[in-house]
């Protein structure tokens, strides 16, 4: 029976965590909400409640802060655009190395276009047998939804099944479908613990040795 790879994108496949929290920190600086990096981790990468709270506590109405969300989305999608490829290093070897030898995906919060300007140019996409966006994927991460509608597809069992993920929200998605979590760390989240990860790693490096255990095994 096939392994999998179920793959998150920002900050393990792609360099873009950084982009989306200036874009988030630059409309809600307008509106007189500093965000740092502290606030944007624990905000928006461990509890996933965004940052928008500031301003429903501010009065705003939920029209306004819609428009606000479009605009912080469109300054996204520019830097993405500007930055022409965000594919991190050494991800589009391992993802050779490792297709044919695991069935893969892509399972992410992102907004489909912004996956596709993220990987803009060469052979990237061509590894995955599906991709799963916001658009498609359900309840948000933390929430189990992406990562079994993942399994339901690729017809995985979840003991042959293995997440790579940078979050502490994308952890907890993974354990509560079920499934064993590899964190690559990032630079936002590099002293966070991962309780509950069956592996935490540093670079492209030791990941590929965290994959080659879980085909062996």
């Amino acid at each position: 029976m096939s392994k999998g790879i179920l793959w998150d994108n920002d900050g393990v496949l792609s360099d873009t965590e950084r982009l989306f929290y200036e874009a988030n920190r630059d409309v809600l600086a307008e509106h007189g909400v500093a965000l740092s990096r502290e606030r944007y981790v624990d905000w928006f990468l461990v509890a996933n409640r965004g940052a928008w709270h500031m301003l429903s506590e501010k009065g705003y109405p939920e029209m306004a802060l819609a428009k606000l969300r479009a605009e912080r989305n469109r300054r996204y999608t520019d830097a993405l655009s500007a930055a022409n490829g965000l594919t991190r290093p050494g991800v589009v070897p391992l993802l050779a190395r490792m297709k044919g030898r695991a069935r893969m995906a892509i399972v992410t919060a992102s907004f489909r276009e912004h996956l596709r300007l993220a990987h803009a140019h060469g052979t990237f996409f061509e590894h995955f047998e599906a991709i799963f966006t916001r658009e498609t994927s359900g309840r948000p991460k933390p929430a189990p939804d992406c990562y079994l509608k993942a399994l339901d597809a690729l017809q995985l069992t979840r003991d042959r099944c293995v997440v790579v993920e940078d979050s502490p929200r994308g952890l907890a998605a993974a354990r509560a479908a079920g499934l064993a979590c590899i964190v690559i760390r990032s630079e936002l989240l590099h002293d966070y613990p991962f309780v509950g990860a069956s592996a935490v790693v540093d670079d492209m490096t030791a990941l590929e040795r965290a994959l080659e255990a879980f085909l062996a095994s």
